[in-house]
């Protein structure tokens, strides 16, 4: 990472107190903000305000990709709009179909152009006005900035399930994320190439994204009420974020059963072994037949688990081997006519198949 050369680059366009102009017109974008947008028609207006607002203030070049992510309601038609006010700073990736958060977000990332790329969530649970916290550590050289939430206001089972969910990632994976359930993070560009590059069907991107980085670090960061709406993570939906987290980055689940397997077959040989003893010394006994229908029921749960867990790694493979699409672009709405298409050589990007991904102007979707 060249510290002096982002210090140059912020110290230059902060002269420019935040306001469009000529010179951060002609100079490369620096931030790139990619927030995935699911029915939040509500929270949209009151995010276009503080969003703006906070990065028109730190006088850098940036550009805002919202990708709505198949939403039912009004969300796109307002998308739409912010675009025509803002095309200069604003695009709009608008998926075919509802895809998943980190579809929409690795959507996002295959049409960002900053040096610095922020996800950030459309809620506002994560503040925007937090962003200048992460740019800063991005200025300093670290080139992956995740975040704490310093009081979270989630409802109490959502709170002590991450918590128990983050403890159990740190021991079964060298993954060391505090808040893994918070997607307010900063990654540079080099660790925006290395995702979109990655060949796997699903995964965990701000795990992932630190795999590939070299200098990391995390900062503290406030957690506001939701601001309208609801959450769209449902309980089945966080165990099974959790379940692709850990399969997705271990196999220490998978050696875990193999340790238990054979430690229950030793206390079974062990256990043969006594049984035939007693059988010599005391002779036939009826008693404890039901002490072995409970052990018996006890190892065929555990088996059945262990079965459930090689399914989900099975599952990992057949979807993998499929090479379906991660997601569809519908339209795309934008200004720069030099931004990057999602390349048919990138799998990650579009379906493996440029012709999927329709490329319109504002003035064809109009029509």
């Amino acid at each position: 990472m060249d510290t002096m050369k982002k210090n140059s680059l912020s110290a230059g366009n902060l002269a420019n107190n935040g306001l469009p102009n000529n010179s951060l017109e002609n100079s490369a974008i620096e931030i790139t903000v990619v927030i995935p947008v699911f029915n939040e028609e509500a929270v949209l207006p009151t995010l276009f305000t503080r969003l703006y607002a906070t990065l028109d203030a730190m006088g850098r070049r940036y550009e805002i990709i919202f990708v709505d992510d198949g939403s039912k309601d009004r969300s796109a038609a307002l998308l739409r709009q912010q675009y025509q006010l803002r095309p200069d700073t604003t695009r709009v990736v608008i998926l075919k179909t509802n895809a998943g958060q980190h579809a929409a977000i690795t959507a996002g990332f295959s049409y960002a152009q900053g040096a610095c790329t922020i996800t950030l969530d459309a809620d506002l649970q994560n503040p925007p006005e937090e962003i200048p916290k992460l740019i800063e550590q991005w200025d300093q050289g670290h080139d992956y900035v995740g975040t704490i939430r310093e009081s979270r206001n989630d409802s109490k089972w959502r709170h002590w399930a991450s918590l128990l969910m983050n403890r159990l990632r740190e021991k079964i994976t060298n993954i060391h994320i505090t808040d893994q359930g918070c997607m307010f993070r900063a990654y540079d560009k080099e660790i925006i190439d290395a995702i979109l590059h990655s060949r796997e069907t699903s995964t965990f991107i701000p795990a992932l994204a630190y795999l590939y980085a070299s200098n990391p670090t995390e900062i503290v960061i406030k957690h506001d009420p939701r601001n309208a709406g609801q959450s769209k993570y449902s309980l089945f939906s966080l165990i099974h974020l959790n379940f692709d987290l850990m399969t997705s980055f271990s196999v220490v689940p998978l050696q875990t059963f193999s340790f238990i397997g054979m430690g229950i077959a030793v206390i079974s040989f062990i256990f043969v072994i006594y049984m035939l003893l007693r059988r010599l010394i005391i002779g036939p006994e009826v008693e404890g037949v039901f002490t072995l229908f409970a052990v018996v029921f006890f190892l065929i749960g555990v088996l059945l688990f262990a079965i459930g867990l090689l399914g989900e790694y099975v599952g990992r493979i057949y979807s993998q081997v499929r090479e379906r699409p991660h997601y569809l672009v519908r339209t795309v709405l934008s200004q720069n006519d030099g931004a990057p298409e999602p390349s048919s050589q990138e799998p990650n990007l579009i379906a493996g198949s440029g012709n999927l991904n329709l490329r319109r102007s504002e003035r064809e979707t109009s029509k």
